[in-house]
């Protein structure tokens, strides 16, 4: 069953840029990704208070996915719907909910996972405390 906007209750708003859209009027698919990085790392810097590019462990994308289902343009607020599909030791899998602001309609569904990462060796480290708790407060959604 497809997720609704009141299983997002955690979300990050940001505008739509002039060149988001593309040739057919409508928010490139490629875009939707950069929105859903921007969400996930912005809502960690706010919740957590730090920049998440200064500590020790670094997350990388190592899966990114995402499902379309009815459009979005400039001018658009948006809103991403965030929580989590899975918490491991060095990876959390998020699943993100994308919507135009003020409407219940679901636009995209994105799956989303970082892997945390010594910044200098690269090799796979747990997720650092203040990262684990923040992402405890997201609500869980399981795939489908």
């Amino acid at each position: 069953m497809r997720p609704t906007r009141s299983d997002f209750p955690v979300v990050y708003p940001m505008t739509t840029r002039w060149n988001d859209n593309d040739h057919y009027g409508h928010m490139n698919n490629a875009t939707y990704f950069e929105y859903i990085d921007t969400a996930v790392n912005g809502w960690l810097m706010q919740t957590t208070g730090s920049d998440i590019r200064d500590g020790d462990a670094i997350a990388i994308v190592a899966s990114t996915g995402c499902d379309f289902f009815a459009e979005l343009s400039f001018p658009d607020t948006i809103e991403v719907g965030l929580a989590t599909e899975r918490v491991g030791t060095s990876s959390i899998t998020y699943r993100l909910g994308v919507f135009r602001a003020g409407d219940p309609q679901l636009r995209a569904l994105a799956r989303f996972v970082h892997v945390y990462v010594d910044a200098g060796t690269r090799r796979p480290v747990p997720i650092p405390p203040a990262i684990r708790d923040a992402v405890a407060r997201l609500p869980v959604l399981t795939g489908d």
